[in-house]
């Protein structure tokens, strides 16, 4: 039963983590308790893809920064035109690997506590 629900949770919300985690994730999963199961379950995670799709189409903007919860890059991409075209770009590349960082980030406090 155990094994079971950390594999559908795996298989599920893998594609929000950095694979090199995923190994850790299923092992610190087996010795969660109950309640901080069900909190697990109900956090809402962000997805790489659709953020990535927010950063081509309002990158300049600093929107994808802002779903995220990177409010201060939001800001400073916001107020430079992002980076005068120069970091909108650059997030192009990185805004998936920023968006998994920030889902392992709200993950941490219950699998480590």
């Amino acid at each position: 039963m155990e094994q079971n629900r950390i594999d559908l949770f795996l298989a599920t919300y893998a594609k929000f983590f950095h694979t090199d985690k995923i190994i850790g994730i299923s092992e610190r999963l087996k010795t969660v308790n109950d309640d901080k199961w069900l909190v697990i379950n109900s956090l809402q995670f962000k997805d790489p893809t659709t953020s990535l799709i927010v950063s081509l189409f309002g990158g300049s903007l600093g929107i994808d920064r802002f779903i995220i919860g990177d409010v201060g890059i939001g800001v400073g991409k916001l107020l430079t035109g992002g980076g005068c075209g120069i970091w909108t770009i650059v997030d192009w590349f990185l805004i998936q690997d920023a968006t998994r960082e920030k889902n392992w980030e709200m993950l941490q406090p219950y699998l480590y506590s």
